[in-house]
């Protein structure tokens, strides 16, 4: 696939001009979604995610289309379940909803910019090394093993405390650090001394988080295409949206509970791809003597139709089972009632970090 110049910085200029308008909105008028809202911004991201799709098609071929909206899925599908980690950050440091925008779009402009260099140094690496397809297929057998094995045992998305991580507690013994928000401000005064906020600790909590996702997501993507472009245009449109997405689905999240389980089926099918992939290409000297193994491809269509089957099916067990258990164990009126109490406590407080985290600071 040849990209002139031309396409790649009209394609860049439309990525930041995105960006852009989201962070002058937000900076604009500075507001927790409402639920329209949020479902209007995600279908026009969408829209534009898939028109773009079209669009390479039509001038470029419908095989790299095919690639583009594969990798595409999949990255938006990993992209949810990051959401969980967001989640759980914006939880432990109790971030005021009004300012959680703010977060979201600091972190989707760092994990473009840390994407976009994994690919650009993933492309290198697979153009002059055929043998790193099995390293990455490797990688994901082992994030698929992972996930599966993280979905079964336990539910880490509720037990994980953010805000009290290791990193999290060396910073804050380095830095100053205030214990209480100064609005969306990431450092503030105080007795004349100048301290980070915590909305500063949750940038570098979410950027912590994005790095760790390139790694499951690169390996993931170019075993779907291997062409740069097509594999940073995918990141790129699964991530912008994110945002709008977090709010809109933000209550569904912990119904999805065998998103996990679809992503590791999708993470090892690509593991499989891949390997065959790399099989067909082999130059590795101890593997049939440094000569290509004549064994099948898998082809684009096959990996589009696993993949959003797999996800449909995730979603719909998921929302199934939890309509199962809902009507299995109603809660009671004293339960609810508390548990609305509880809420309001923890609306009140949402300007300050909750006492776990404080306590991490004395």
């Amino acid at each position: 696939m040849n990209v002139p110049l031309w396409v790649w910085l009209a394609t860049l200029a439309v990525v930041v001009g995105m960006l852009v308008f989201d962070f002058v909105g937000h900076a604009r008028d500075p507001h927790e979604p409402t639920l329209r809202e949020s479902a209007i911004w995600s279908a026009g991201y969408i829209a534009v995610a898939l028109l773009f799709g079209v669009g390479v098609g039509v001038f470029s071929g419908w095989q790299y289309g095919g690639e583009y909206m594969a990798g595409w899925l999949t990255e938006k599908a990993l992209s949810v379940d990051n959401l969980f980690v967001f989640l759980l950050i914006m939880t432990s440091f109790a971030v005021p909803k009004v300012h959680q925008q703010k977060v979201l779009l600091i972190g989707i402009a760092i994990a473009i910019v840390m994407r976009g260099a994994f690919i650009a140094v993933g492309a290198v690496i697979i153009e002059q090394f055929v043998a790193v397809f099995y390293l990455f297929a490797i990688i994901l057998f082992w994030l698929a093993w992972s996930q599966i094995r993280e979905a079964m045992s336990s539910d880490d998305h509720e037990q994980a405390d953010a805000g009290d991580s290791k990193l999290i507690r060396l910073v804050r013994k380095v830095l100053p650090t205030s214990t209480e928000y100064d609005g969306a401000k990431l450092v503030t005064r105080i007795d004349g001394k100048r301290l980070l906020t915590p909305m500063a600790l949750v940038i570098v909590a979410i950027g912590l988080t994005d790095l760790l996702f390139a790694f499951d997501s690169i390996p993931a993507i170019f075993g779907l295409t291997q062409e740069p472009f097509l594999v940073f245009t995918a990141n790129a449109f699964a991530l912008l949206g994110l945002r709008q997405l977090y709010f809109l689905i933000g209550g569904l999240l912990e119904r999805l509970i065998y998103l996990a389980h679809g992503l590791s089926v999708i993470l090892a099918f690509i593991g499989v791809k891949l390997t065959l992939h790399a099989l067909h290409e082999n130059n590795v000297p101890f593997i049939n003597g440094g000569q290509p193994v004549p064994v099948p491809e898998v082809p684009i269509w096959l990996s589009l139709l696993v993949i959003t089957g797999t996800i449909a099916v995730a979603a719909v067990a998921s929302l199934v089972m939890s309509r199962r258990r809902a009507a299995a164990a109603p809660a009671s009126p004293e339960v609810a009632g508390s548990d609305t109490d509880d809420a309001r406590d923890g609306t009140a407080d949402a300007g300050q970090i909750p006492s776990t985290t404080r306590a991490t600071e004395k």
